[in-house]
């Protein structure tokens, strides 16, 4: 208060008291279980968000010692490999949510999270672009003998120029077909217009306004294996989509034909692939994902010449697995905050607190 003097006497004039500001709501400290050392931002947001990451160190994945890491977590920060049963969850009541940083989510049954009150996130619309990208990279390498042709330079085979070494398919006017024409297909799409490819696809649902856009015709499957000559997997594995390329498709495809699978190893019968490879019934094949991961050295697989396999990269720009990190990132801290997540997969009717 201030004094006031007048003429005839002095009298105090209250302070003005502020208005109560509004209560700001901050999350308590809570400790957010990272199963891999993540590019980007993601570990110094959960920082300024008040939280204490626990990163796991080693490159290789937790394995046995993910239940170690998950006791007395309140989040965790996962990756496509790590498996989380519903048992895992159970034994961890202060576990509030899983992040994945992954647009797939084959590694944890977001039903039986719900049950048991945990949410479960994934990182959407950040990894189309650079999945198709290498998808694009794959169906080129796999069609131009660009692994092999390089393998065989670096052992000393380029000995003179020849005409017949390494003869690989044309992609520019070849028919590309696409199975799921979601974010990643339609990506896909779009660059396989630049090369004047024709364009296939079977999906559950009709687009007919990206249809029209991309010129891309809506075909069943067994005639997309029939007419293309290079087909490009990009479904989420579910169990009408586990084993959906096997010996009955493969024997539908063209004998000079390339598989391109960017989605989930289990999408393809891979033992029915050996044999359609083995028996010259396909012309290669392009993965950057196999069944299991990572594929053992003696696999068949590896002894096809005519067969591209990339460690599950995809998604591996700088730029993109940062926007995965911190997507996921986002996630919890929403979560840790009492708010719903940005990217849920499932739906808690009771959310753990």
């Amino acid at each position: 208060m201030r004094l006031c003097l007048t003429e005839h006497r002095a009298f105090v004039i209250p302070r003005a008291v502020p208005a109560a500001l509004p209560a700001v709501h901050t999350a308590p400290m809570a400790r957010v279980f990272v199963t891999r050392q993540v590019p980007g931002r993601a570990i110094e947001r959960l920082q300024e968000a008040g939280h204490e990451p626990d990163v796991w160190p080693g490159e290789l994945p937790p394995g046995s010692a993910l239940s170690d890491g998950l006791a007395g977590a309140a989040a965790a920060l996962t990756m496509v490999v790590d498996r989380i049963a519903p048992d895992l969850l159970a034994a961890n009541p202060g576990l509030r949510i899983v992040a994945n940083m992954a647009v797939g989510y084959d590694n944890i049954d977001p039903a039986a999270a719900a049950d048991l009150g945990v949410w479960v996130t994934n990182t959407p619309g950040v990894l189309a672009e650079t999945t198709a990208d290498q998808a694009f990279a794959l169906l080129m390498a796999a069609a131009r003998h660009i692994a092999l042709s390089d393998r065989d330079t670096r052992a000393g085979g380029w000995r003179t120029w020849s005409p017949t070494a390494f003869l690989g398919n044309d992609i520019h006017g070849a028919t590309l077909g696409i199975v799921g024409l979601g974010d990643i297909g339609a990506a896909l799409a779009r660059r396989a217009t630049g090369f004047g490819m024709r364009l296939l696809h079977t999906s559950r649902t009709r687009k007919p306004d990206l249809e029209r856009d991309l010129g891309i015709e809506r075909v069943p499957l067994d005639e997309l294996l029939a007419r293309a000559d290079f087909v490009s997997l990009h479904t989420p594995l579910t169990p009408e989509t586990r084993g959906l390329i096997g010996a009955p498709e493969l024997a539908r495809m063209k004998p000079t034909a390339i598989l391109v699978n960017t989605a989930r190893g289990l999408v393809v019968d891979q033992d029915a692939l050996i044999a359609a490879l083995r028996e010259g019934r396909i012309g290669g094949a392009a993965l950057d994902v196999t069944d299991p991961e990572p594929l053992p050295l003696d696999n068949p697989l590896y002894s096809f010449p005519n067969v591209v396999i990339t460690p599950h990269i995809a998604s591996a720009s700088h730029a993109t697995r940062a926007r995965m990190a911190e997507m996921a990132a986002e996630n919890i801290i929403a979560v840790l905050a009492g708010r719903e997540p940005l990217n849920p997969v499932n739906r808690p009717a009771a959310p753990r607190a």
